[in-house]
């Protein structure tokens, strides 16, 4: 038996020499490409293109959002979002922002806000342009043209990554070629004020190198008025108190080295001169402008949001968007909005609640704040056009049940309040839609709220995904940047044009528009708002609170809204059979007891891991870990 085998491995041998021999490890594996057949074709050069966007843009809407690190929503599993919301990542841990439990990337949201993802990102801009004179781009005028664009987006999207990473970390080291393994990563921090020209300068060379406009399948590139847009929120970011030595010496009081995390010489004024021309290089391109800017008499402000929302776009608006099919991504990374966000009554997963305190945030409809102490009988009435088009509430109406739940709620209204006897205490029936409910009790949100915006009532999500496109930047922020660089340069003409401007935001939400002759603190406080409220959920807020140092006042104990009925019937249903409620809702505002979100000055960077440490010798720490 051994000889047998003896000589079949001798056998087998002679076949595996002789095939090396003639070549047949050199044979090109079907279905692969070698970097040679990559920097050849222009199609597959289109490719690699392609999984640097996948990668600068991540997943917008996962099954967790950038919102639930912030004081938007709340992110119901939790997956360590309490924790990171309490300010106590460390340098080895940054809790859930890289949360993993053995799924595909649960937090693929955040993924792409990760060190080790953008230098990825950044690796494969400069490889490309150390790859790209030898592809061989047709010699006639497309030809040219395609290698000029895309070389374009690729500078917009190395400036699109490093924006996030100086961000995040403040000054970083800036790489322009592609290392190899042999080579000495031991590279310093560059400061802050060289990351942000570094960053302007490849938008500048991106705008030059870029189309107005894509049409057909090529849209969702990158256009000059994207890199445009994008240069002018690096520069407000850039302009704003977090990077101003004044700011720096407070909430990194003795910190060794503050070129790292703003600028330490040059004044304010002139960088929020900067951001404002930015802002106004995109407003002069003439080619954008608010989605039904003046609404028509008649016309149901709220549902032009939602039309605009759940647009395949480009509407007049959209300046950058990302586009999803049905088959995108899998399993906690697909792009499945109306699923992972909507209600656990129709068999949802309840996640990404809108927490109270940012509810109580849009307006009434004649302009005035909303309080509780004032509207607590009936706190969604005459709310703002933005409120109902963005949040579910008890007893809006909403898309009709799946079929095991019809007989529970055959109105298709949300409930997220209690039935309780007439003692006010012994509960009898809860909604279905709330942590108590007799569908799907996991998934129900705490905060009493639903998300509405984004998400298309037409599909059932739980077996149609949904592929509306997210809108990374419409034309709304750009106004609202061009309004806030004119506020914080502070004189008369420049907060009269951030009056008119903030009064358009205003206008097309058919609300009153502000006061002329207000003060800059006013109106300061006026756009923080506008902010708030326009682009809730389209992951600014997270940046904004950063940016604005105003930690302790976002990063605090947060509220929900409970509902009860109380009636001294014996029921089995929230509603009764015609429908009405066991008589009128009380309405009170209570604390989410399950966070309690706390703020440390540390928070305002991200650590850099104790890993990347040992690794990069050169690299100096933020304050505070």
């Amino acid at each position: 038996m051994r000889k047998l085998l003896y000589i079949l491995s001798t056998i087998i041998l002679i076949v595996i020499v002789t095939s090396c021999e003639k070549g047949f490890l050199d044979t090109k594996p079907l279905g692969a490409y070698s970097d040679a057949d990559v920097w050849k074709d222009p199609a597959l050069v289109a490719t690699f293109v392609n999984g640097i966007y996948r990668e600068a843009l991540g997943w917008p809407f996962a099954i967790e959002r950038l919102s639930d690190y912030v004081d938007e929503s709340s992110f119901t599993p939790d997956w360590g979002a309490f924790d990171f919301n309490k300010s106590i990542m460390t340098s080895d841990s940054y809790m859930g922002w890289d949360w993993d439990w053995g799924y595909p990337d649960p937090t693929a949201h955040t993924r792409h806000y990760r060190w080790d993802p953008l230098y990825k990102n950044v690796r494969a801009c400069n490889l490309f342009f150390s790859q790209i004179n030898k592809v061989e781009f047709s010699k006639d005028a497309t030809g040219e043209a395609l290698k000029q664009n895309t070389i374009g987006e690729i500078y917009f999207l190395r400036a699109y990554t490093y924006h996030y990473l100086v961000a995040l970390y403040g000054g970083v080291p800036i790489i322009t070629k592609p290392y190899g393994l042999d080579q000495d990563y031991n590279i310093a921090r560059n400061t802050y004020e060289q990351c942000i020209s570094y960053i302007v300068s490849q938008l500048d060379s991106a705008a030059m190198n870029l189309p107005d406009s894509w049409a057909g399948n090529e849209r969702g590139h990158a256009t000059k008025g994207a890199a445009l847009a994008l240069k002018a929120r690096t520069l407000l970011y850039a302009a704003s108190d977090l990077h101003n030595s004044a700011s720096i010496s407070s909430y990194a009081s003795g910190y060794a080295n503050p070129e790292l995390l703003g600028y330490t010489s040059g004044t304010q004024a002139d960088r929020w001169t900067a951001a404002k021309n930015a802002a106004k290089a995109v407003m002069d391109m003439g080619i954008y402008s608010l989605y039904k800017a003046t609404p028509a008499a008649g016309d149901s402000v709220a549902q032009n949001f939602v039309d605009y929302f759940l647009a395949y776009g480009y509407e007049t608006e959209d300046i950058l968007l990302q586009y999803f099919t049905t088959k995108t991504g899998q399993s906690w990374s697909d792009y499945n909005p109306a699923l992972y966000s909507g209600p656990n009554g129709y068999h949802n997963w309840g996640n990404n609640t809108p927490i109270g305190d940012l509810v109580d945030d849009y307006e009434m409809k004649d302009g005035s704040s909303f309080d509780w102490a004032l509207h607590a009988a009936s706190p969604y009435s005459n709310r703002e056009a933005r409120f109902y088009a963005s949040i579910l509430y008890e007893g809006c109406p909403w898309r009709k049940r799946p079929s095991d739940v019809q007989a529970i709620d055959p109105w298709d209204k949300i409930q997220v309040g209690h039935v309780f006897q007439a003692d006010g205490t012994t509960q009898q029936v809860p909604g279905v839609d709330t942590r108590e409910s007799s569908i799907e009790n996991w998934n129900g949100g705490r905060s009493g709220y639903y998300l509405r915006k984004f998400n298309d009532p037409s599909l059932d999500p739980q077996f149609v995904k949904q592929d509306i496109p997210f809108r990374h930047i419409r034309y709304a922020e750009v106004l609202l940047n061009y309004a806030e660089a004119c506020i914080e340069l502070g004189d008369a003409a420049n907060l009269t044009e951030a009056t008119t401007y903030i009064n358009m935001i205003r206008t097309r939400a058919g609300q009153p528009g502000i006061a002329a002759g207000l003060s800059q603190a006013a109106l300061r406080t006026a756009v923080r708002h506008e902010r708030r409220i326009e682009l809730a959920f389209e992951d600014h807020r997270f940046w904004d609170v950063r940016r604005w140092v105003i930690g302790p006042a976002a990063y605090h104990p947060t509220h929900r809204a409970d509902v009860k009925y109380i009636t001294s019937s014996t029921v089995t249903n929230y509603r009764q059979a015609d429908g009405s409620t066991w008589g009128a809702p009380i309405y009170s505002n209570q604390l989410i007891g399950v966070e309690s979100r706390a703020w440390n000055d540390k928070c305002y960077f991200f650590p850099f891991y104790r890993s990347e440490m040992n690794k990069n010798t050169s690299l100096v720490q933020n304050p505070g870990y």
